[in-house]
């Protein structure tokens, strides 16, 4: 793959995470029309684990989004990662965004990821996790689905979105958006974002607080936190948006949100 370099980014420095102390690897998960291809981390001989259901980018369930799972597994949670648009084609064969967006992901439509993820949450329930404490996480077009399943499953325990977008989705499937589901969340979300986002408008952004603090329980306990120098994918370290600081930020205050909530 090969993306632009936006201005004031780093050089990427891919982490890779061992697997000492976890058990991991890919499997099919059993889905409707499946089964389809996954991937699960967890601390090693560890029972009743907390579920963190982990959402690709665009780019499909690929090394980066497996090292997010073992880093998830080494802070002691159960990590799955499906590849929810694999009926619809192979992310990993595109190199141009906007055509990997209208061939491949503006075919996906939002019931195909929730049962996808309903699933995930059931074969980590019958491997040693607990489907009373579900937390999800997701990464660009898996920062809006992080939203939109934090209102669509009620054992969902915690959310945190990264640079999800807020006021639309990819392509004509989408029927509804970010911010039409505050008033429907079933756990408290973590809305992570960079400030110099041009795919997320920073009105966006303000627009959600203020739904999210006139939202039901879950909204109101919800947070927003903006990286003013960040831009969009600065958690992905393969990538030269990459933003350390603010990467290493975020990651410290989504183990924080797991651990309160979970």
């Amino acid at each position: 793959m090969s993306f632009s370099t936006a201005a004031g980014n780093v050089a990427p420095t891919v982490i890779h995470t061992d697997t000492q102390g976890l058990v991991h690897g890919d499997f099919q998960l059993p889905v409707t029309g499946g089964p389809i291809d996954a991937y699960y981390a967890a601390p090693e001989g560890k029972r009743d684990l907390p579920i963190v259901l982990v959402i690709q980018e665009i780019f499909g369930v690929h090394e980066h989004i497996k090292d997010i799972c073992r880093r998830v597994a080494k802070a002691g949670y159960l990590a799955v990662a499906c590849d929810l648009y694999q009926r619809q084609g192979d992310a990993s064969s595109y190199t141009d965004i906007p055509k990997l967006i209208s061939e491949l992901v503006s075919k996906v439509p939002d019931e195909q990821v929730f049962g996808d993820l309903d699933a995930s949450v059931a074969w980590a329930a019958a491997n040693g996790g607990d489907p009373r404490r579900v937390a999800v996480t997701g990464f660009c077009w898996g920062g809006r689905l992080t939203w939109m399943y934090a209102a669509h499953n009620p054992d969902v325990k915690a959310g945190v979105a990264w640079y999800g977008k807020l006021s639309v989705g990819h392509g004509p499937l989408i029927k509804r958006v970010a911010l039409d589901v505050t008033n429907e969340l079933h756990g408290p979300v973590l809305g992570l974002y960079g400030g110099r986002d041009a795919s997320i408008p920073l009105s966006d952004v303000e627009a959600m607080k203020t739904k999210l603090a006139a939202g039901n329980a879950a909204a109101k306990q919800s947070d927003i936190v903006v990286y003013p120098e960040a831009d969009h994918a600065f958690l992905a370290d393969y990538r030269a948006s990459y933003h350390p600081e603010a990467a290493k930020d975020g990651w410290a205050r989504m183990l924080e949100w797991f651990k309160r909530y979970l």
